[in-house]
């Protein structure tokens, strides 16, 4: 895991977490509209810790995201995973 200042750090928790309820919301992926519910109650709530998290850092002056930090960092904690759950799932072969 790369170094992360703690702003950093928060921004990386809240972008995965505000990425893991439209994967929880996905009607190709999902099965029931409790659970889709909650996690469009939830993605309310990540977004506006995203928001924190940045807000947060352009006041200490974090002008710039380093990109390849950050992109290193969502690798070690399964981004491109939890990413690809949002997607539609391929069509059945049978």
């Amino acid at each position: 895991m790369p170094a992360l200042t703690h702003a950093e750090s928060e921004f990386i928790d809240s972008y995965l977490e505000v990425v893991d309820q439209p994967a929880r919301i996905n009607p190709a992926r999902g099965a029931h509209t409790y659970g889709a519910l909650r996690a469009a109650q939830a993605l309310v709530a990540g977004a506006a810790a995203l928001r924190d998290a940045l807000t947060v850092m352009h006041q200490r002056g974090e002008s710039e995201l380093h990109a390849a930090t950050l992109a290193r960092a969502l690798r070690v904690l399964g981004g491109e995973r939890r990413a690809s759950r949002i997607s539609v799932p391929p069509e059945d072969a049978s």
